[in-house]
C-alpha cells in the first residue's frame, strides 16, 4: 500500500549570495564617477578657474621682480597668497591635483568610447524598419523612379553615404565624423596635457639682466641666473653650454614716446667646436641656440658712477636701474660702495663708513624741478637724482636682500644715515661733506633676457591644431540614417506597371537641415531613376 505525502514540497535551497567587498565596490564606483563625462567637464571647468590667479597675479617663474614688488605693495595680503601658492599657480599642489584628475578622467572616458566607435564603424547600417511612414522624414517616389536597389545605392555612395543593400531594401548611414571629431577633440586635449607635463618635467628657464660690455658676459649656468627653474628631470649639467655678450642695443621711438623697434646684438660663444658668432634678436624674434631660445623681455640703462672716497681711492659702479613702470623709462636703483673708506695705513674700514646712493635715472630729465620723472624714453638729457647714505649697509649680516634697494631696516634703526641729495647731469661731480666725490660718467645699456627650453611646444602646437579640427567635426557633423524600399509593380511583371519606392529618414541628433537634405536626396534618386528608365527604353 502506497501512501501519498500531501505536504508541499520545500523550495530548493537558494545559493548563498556572494558578499561584495566594500573596498572594491568603493573603488569601482569611484572610478565610474571619475571617468564620467560630467566629472570631466567639472574638472575642466575647475582647471580653467584655477588658472585665473596665474594670469592675474605675477608668477615667480615669469617675472620675479613683479612678485617682489607685489609683496612691497601688499605686505599683509601677499604672504597669505604665497602660502596658497598663488605666485606659483601652475606648479602648486592643488593645480597639479586638478590636472592629474582631469588627465585620468579623460583617459577613462576616451578608451571605452573609442572602442565603441571602432565597433560602430565596423558594423553595417541597420535594416529598414517595417513602417517607414512613421519616421520623421518620409516620401514615396513617383513613377518613373529607380526600380533597382543597386542604382539607388550608387546614388547614395556618390554622396558619401555608407550603404548596404539587402534585397529590395537600401540602408544608408552618414555622420560618423561627429563622434570621430569628438574623440579627436578629447585625444588632443590629453595630448595638450601631456605636452604641458613634458614641458614641466624636462623644461627649464632662467631670467637675468645682461649689461653691455665684455666684463658683463653671461654664461649659461644656473649660478649666473637671477632666477632659474629647472624641471624635476633636469640637472644643472644638462644646460647647453654657451656664453652671451651684449654688444649693442638699438631702440627707436615714435614722437609720442611709444617704442617702434627693439634690436639686441650679442656675441655668442658656444664653448664647443662651433666658432664664435654675432647674432641679433628682438621681442617677437627670439635667438635660437640649439634646444634653448633666448627671449628679449625688457631693456634699460645702467648708470656709471665713479666714487672717490676720502682717502683718494676710486671705485666705479655700473649697476642696472630698474624701470618704475613710467612709459618714459624712469628708472630707480642703488649704487653701493661697501668697500669705501678703507684706511690705507691699517687696511681696515670702519663698519659705519660704507656708502651708497639711492635714487632715479632719467633718460631725458626736465629742464626745471621737480626731477621725478623722465620726459622721453630715449637718452636726450640724461641725469641721475641721488640720495647719499653713509653707515652700515647690512651686507655683512648674511641676510639675503635686494641689490636694487637699500635695506630699509638699516635706515629705520639709524645705522644708515642720509647725508645729502643732488641731481647730476652727464659729466657732473658731487662733493660730499667728508671731501669724497661722486661723478656721473655715463650709462651702459642693458637687456632683460629669458632663456627657455620647452620640449613640449611642438606637441602642444600639433595637439592644438587637431583639437580645433576635432571640435569643428563634433559641432558641425550630424548622424543620420535613410532607408529606401523598392516594391514590385502591380501584377508582378516589370511591364505591368511602375515600381513604388518608399523612402524614410531619421536624424540621430538634432539636425535642423535634415529635411532639406532628405528632399534633395529623394530628388537625386528620382532623377537617377528617370535616367535609368530612359536608357532601358532606348535599349528596348
Amino acid at each position: 500500500m502506497t501512501t501519498v505525502d500531501d505536504r508541499p514540497a520545500s523550495p530548493p535551497a537558494e545559493a548563498p549570495r556572494r558578499r561584495v567587498n566594500p573596498v572594491l565596490a568603493l573603488l569601482r564606483n569611484s572610478w565610474r564617477q571619475l571617468t564620467s563625462m560630467r566629472t570631466a567637464l567639472i574638472l575642466l571647468f575647475l582647471l580653467a578657474v584655477a588658472a585665473i590667479p596665474g594670469s592675474v597675479l605675477p608668477q615667480r617663474g615669469i617675472n620675479p621682480e613683479k612678485v617682489n614688488q607685489w609683496f612691497v605693495d601688499h605686505p599683509d595680503l601677499a604672504p597669505r597668497l604665497d602660502q596658497l601658492g598663488m605666485f606659483e599657480v601652475f606648479g602648486s599642489v592643488w593645480f597639479s591635483a586638478i590636472y592629474l584628475l582631469l588627465f585620468t578622467s579623460l583617459v577613462g572616458c576616451i578608451l571605452p568610447r573609442a572602442r565603441d566607435h571602432v565597433r560602430a564603424l565596423r558594423m553595417r547600417p541597420p535594416a529598414a524598419p517595417k513602417r517607414l511612414d512613421r519616421l520623421p522624414q518620409h516620401a514615396v517616389l513617383e513613377a518613373p523612379a529607380a526600380a533597382d536597389a543597386e542604382a539607388i545605392a550608387a546614388v547614395l555612395r556618390r554622396r558619401r553615404w555608407r550603404v548596404v543593400v539587402r534585397g529590395d531594401e537600401v540602408s544608408a548611414e552618414k555622420g560618423y565624423l561627429k563622434e570621430t571629431g569628438n574623440l579627436l577633440f578629447h585625444v588632443s586635449l590629453v595630448a595638450v596635457l601631456l605636452g604641458v607635463a613634458v614641458g614641466s618635467w624636462y623644461g627649464w628657464h632662467g631670467n637675468r639682466i645682461l649689461v653691455s660690455g665684455d666684463e658683463n658676459a653671461f654664461c649659461n649656468t644656473r649660478q649666473q641666473y637671477a632666477e632659474a627653474t629647472l624641471g624635476p628631470r633636469v640637472d644643472s649639467a644638462d644646460l647647453p653650454p654657451f656664453c652671451l655678450t651684449l654688444e649693442k642695443f638699438e631702440a627707436e621711438y615714435l614722437p609720442s614716446g611709444q617704442a617702434s623697434h627693439y634690436w639686441a646684438t650679442v656675441t655668442v660663444d658656444h664653448l664647443a667646436d662651433a666658432p664664435t658668432r654675432t647674432a641679433g634678436f628682438s621681442v617677437n624674434s627670439p635667438l635660437r641656440l640649439g634646444p634653448a631660445n633666448v627671449y628679449l623681455l625688457g631693456n634699460g640703462y645702467a648708470p656709471i658712477l665713479k666714487y672717490t672716497d676720502r682717502y683718494g681711492r676710486t671705485q666705479t659702479s655700473t649697476a642696472p636701474f630698474l624701470r618704475t613702470g613710467d612709459p618714459n623709462a624712469t628708472e630707480e636703483g642703488v649704487a653701493a660702495f661697501p668697500d669705501a673708506n678703507v684706511d690705507p695705513k691699517t687696511g681696515r674700514r670702519a663698519a659705519d663708513q660704507q656708502v651708497a646712493f639711492d635714487g632715479l635715472y632719467l633718460p631725458t630729465a626736465p629742464d626745471s624741478p621737480p626731477f621725478v620723472s623722465s620726459r622721453f624714453p630715449e637718452e636726450r638729457n640724461p641725469a641721475v637724482v641721488l640720495v647719499a647714505y653713509r653707515g652700515n649697509l647690512g651686507l655683512d649680516a648674511g641676510i639675503p636682500g635686494s641689490v636694487y634697494k637699500l635695506d630699509q631696516r638699516q635706515i629705520d634703526n639709524g645705522k644708515l644715515k642720509q647725508i645729502g641729495d643732488k641731481k647730476l647731469g652727464l659729466g657732473e661731480k658731487w662733493t660730499l661733506d667728508d671731501g669724497s666725490t661722486l661723478e656721473f660718467v655715463g650709462t651702459q645699456p642693458y637687456i632683460t633676457i629669458s632663456v627657455r627650453y620647452a620640449p613640449g611646444q611642438t606637441l602642444l602646437l600639433v595637439a592644438s591644431g587637431t583639437l580645433l579640427l576635432g571640435l569643428m567635426g563634433s559641432l558641425f557633423a550630424r548622424r543620420r540614417r535613410v532607408w529606401f524600399r523598392v516594391s514590385p509593380p502591380e501584377g508582378g511583371s516589370p511591364t505591368s506597371g511602375s515600381s513604388l519606392v518608399e523612402a524614410g529618414g531619421l536624424p540621430r541628433t538634432e539636425h535642423p537641415g535634415f529635411a532639406d537634405e532628405f528632399a534633395q536626396l529623394v530628388a537625386a534618386v528620382s532623377d537617377d531613376g528617370r535616367d535609368v528608365r530612359r536608357a532601358r527604353e532606348g535599349d528596348e
